[in-house]
């Protein structure tokens, strides 16, 4: 069993942890949604490990479309939904499954040659650091103490006052 000292520090630490990844994701995908010349193409081809095939695959013309703009959309998702604390759990659940397929297109692996990534990483990268705050976050929302979910809870209990 977990013992907190201060669970209003642990309560505020994680509200801006929450915060941060939410403008990050959001920053990413605000940027590529508006930069004409961005696409995921070169990333997707230079993929490796176990399921290179895969990513491979979403470069084909008929997938790469589809593959920009939903990659552009879940950033977009889970930023706005973490940095406004509303749908939370659902942000932190589409930003894991996001983090681990940009984990999964480059894992870390000290066999292979790092291509296309930033910095040099043995096992555990940024992707995969941004995945595990992710899980943190779904197990441990904070939207009912700052954010838009707080104003709905006190709806519900003004409505199960009155009734």
């Amino acid at each position: 069993m977990l013992t907190i000292r201060n669970e209003r520090l642990l309560t505020n630490s994680m509200v801006i942890l929450r915060l941060f990844i939410g403008w990050h994701f959001l920053y990413e995908g605000i940027i590529k949604l508006y930069n004409p010349d961005w696409t995921s193409l070169g990333y997707l081809a230079s993929a490796q490990g176990p399921f290179r095939s895969f990513f491979i695959s979403l470069t084909s013309d008929s997938m790469i479309g589809i593959a920009d703009w939903g990659n552009k959309m879940a950033l977009i998702f889970v930023g706005m939904t973490l940095l406004l604390g509303v749908f939370e759990k659902w942000g932190a659940l589409v930003g894991a499954l996001l983090l681990a397929l940009y984990y999964l297109a480059h894992p870390s692996f000290p066999w292979l040659t790092e291509v296309n990534v930033e910095g040099n990483y043995w096992f555990v990268n940024k992707n995969l650091i941004e995945f595990m705050v992710c899980v943190v976050i779904y197990q441990l929302p904070t939207s009912h103490n700052f954010g838009l979910q707080r104003l709905f809870d006190k709806k519900k209990e003004v409505l199960t006052q009155t009734n």
